[in-house]
């Protein structure tokens, strides 16, 4: 019994030690060495144009030597773009593991030199590097050298479009339903603006993307926007949270994104007449057909037109043409000029012939 009650102490004490030591385990640590930075090797050419029809072809291929951490491990490398040497904001191209090269198609260069600062159709130096790192966190990062080539892309649309929704607007709470598309403004990308009739009684709310309830936008206090952008509650309806709807007529609606700010005005529409018809010409396209919403046919919309580079005016079946010098968006005049057609892309078309405003949406850029 003496032997039992030893052997049982003696295991004890070990299997303390044994847990203790367990817990003092630092096996699954290494160190690293101060890293060599992977070497990136210079290019064959120095400029680049980029082609906005063969938009899936290789633009550009990246080969590097590896970094070096001292151990054996799993590197991630960062592509980097970036418009100075000292890359203040630059642009991730793509981001590789284990890899020492990598090609980027036209429309990935195009997208990341966009993003970091270089404007479309206009040569200009684009600053290239590899930044390596370990693990999911990306520890000890380390930039390697930087090469130099001059880039002339194509145009990389960075607008933001929204969408209306709600009983008191044509598609209802239908938020697929051709939506009518906010009226952005040519000189504040921030500031969009919807003048039309808005039914008795009724709200409306904002949408990003049509077919999608998030992001949303609305007003929880009456003056201020708020929104859900896909992880929190749903604000309240335009135009006066918890007020009974619109009177019926018509109103202009401004919002900004920046402020995070609205008005909603009543709007005189008194005296003006819609044409007859609308249509959308130049040398961008043949003739179009615009249709007036039956809602309010003030509106008028064509879906999904193929556009190529060039230009385009609404012109009505009076002869007068509409038009103006923006892109994409803008107020158009009577003789205005004509609104140039930048890139090729599918767009819908919207206009308001009580404003003036029109908006080209490209599909897919």
């Amino acid at each position: 019994m003496k032997n039992i009650k030893r052997f049982s102490v003696f295991a004890i004490i070990g299997m303390l030690l044994l847990a203790f030591n367990a817990c003092d385990d630092s096996s699954e640590l290494f160190e690293i060495s101060t890293p060599t930075a992977a070497n990136l090797s210079g290019l064959s050419f120095s400029k680049l144009e980029l082609d906005a029809v063969n938009t899936n072809n290789p633009a550009l291929t990246l080969n590097w030597d590896k970094a070096d951490y001292g151990q054996q491990a799993a590197v991630n490398y960062t592509v980097e773009f970036s418009v100075d040497e000292e890359f203040t904001a630059p642009a991730i191209a793509t981001v590789v593991t284990g890899l020492n090269s990598v090609t980027l198609s036209v429309n990935e260069v195009n997208a990341a030199a966009g993003n970091a600062g270089l404007n479309p159709f206009e040569w200009k130096d684009l600053y290239v590097r590899v930044v390596s790192s370990l693990g999911t966190q990306n520890g000890a990062k380390t930039p390697s050298n930087t090469i130099t080539l001059e880039v002339y892309p194509f145009f990389n649309y960075v607008f933001n479009d929204f969408y209306i929704v709600g009983d008191a607007t044509a598609p209802g709470w239908n938020n697929n339903n051709n939506n009518p598309a906010l009226f952005r403004d040519a000189d504040d990308s921030n500031t969009y603006y919807y003048t039309g009739f808005f039914a008795d009684n009724g709200h409306f709310k904002v949408l990003a993307t049509k077919g999608l309830w998030t992001p949303q936008y609305g007003t929880d206090d009456g003056s201020s926007v708020g929104v859900n952008d896909g992880t929190g509650s749903d604000p309240e309806r335009f135009p006066t949270a918890g007020a009974s709807g619109i009177t019926a007529g018509f109103y202009t609606f401004k919002i900004n994104f920046a402020s995070n700010t609205f008005s909603f005005e009543p709007f005189d529409e008194t005296g003006i007449t819609s044409p007859a018809s609308l249509s959308l010409e130049g040398t961008s396209t043949a003739s179009i057909a615009l249709t007036p919403l039956d809602f309010d046919g003030h509106i008028w919309t064509a879906s999904n037109v193929k556009l190529n580079p060039g230009n385009v005016e609404f012109v009505t079946d009076a002869g007068a043409k509409w038009g103006n010098t923006t892109s994409f968006s803008g107020t158009a005049t009577v003789s205005g000029g004509a609104i140039p057609v930048v890139v090729e892309d599918e767009y819908d078309v919207w206009f308001n012939d009580l404003t003036g405003r029109y908006i080209l949406i490209p599909l897919n850029l």
